[in-house]
């Protein structure tokens, strides 16, 4: 489970990482990081706590019932890797794809993997 401090909740920052972030994508997922300094945007409101993380799970993926298990399994999957992330006040949004649908947890886990190496987040 994600600490309440790290999570992403308003849907302003959201929106500020899902247009202005970097992006790196995977067959199953696409991380979109966006750096507190990185653009002349208005500053999203940044907490004691460095990144926060939000999920995009969208219909495409699947009914409801496969929606939150995947949702469920990629805050699983971050929840263990916060603390190899930086120690950057950043926001790190996962969206996931249709063919995240069917994927374990291992799967999942991989291409977030692949993805922060990608943004360069993680070696």
């Amino acid at each position: 489970m994600l600490p309440a401090p790290r999570r992403l909740r308003r849907k302003d920052d959201f929106t500020l990482a899902l247009r202005r972030g970097n992006r790196a994508g995977t067959r199953r997922l696409v991380l979109h990081w966006f750096h507190a300094g990185s653009s002349g945007a208005a500053e999203p409101t940044f907490e004691a706590h460095p990144t926060r993380v939000g999920f995009v799970v969208s219909k495409a993926v699947g009914n409801s019932v496969v929606r939150h298990r995947t949702q469920r399994q990629l805050r699983h999957v971050m929840a263990g890797l916060l603390p190899s992330l930086p120690a950057q006040q950043g926001l790190l949004v996962v969206r996931a794809l249709p063919a995240s649908a069917g994927a374990t947890s291992t799967e999942l886990g991989a291409d977030v993997e692949r993805g922060l190496r990608r943004l360069g987040l993680t070696r």
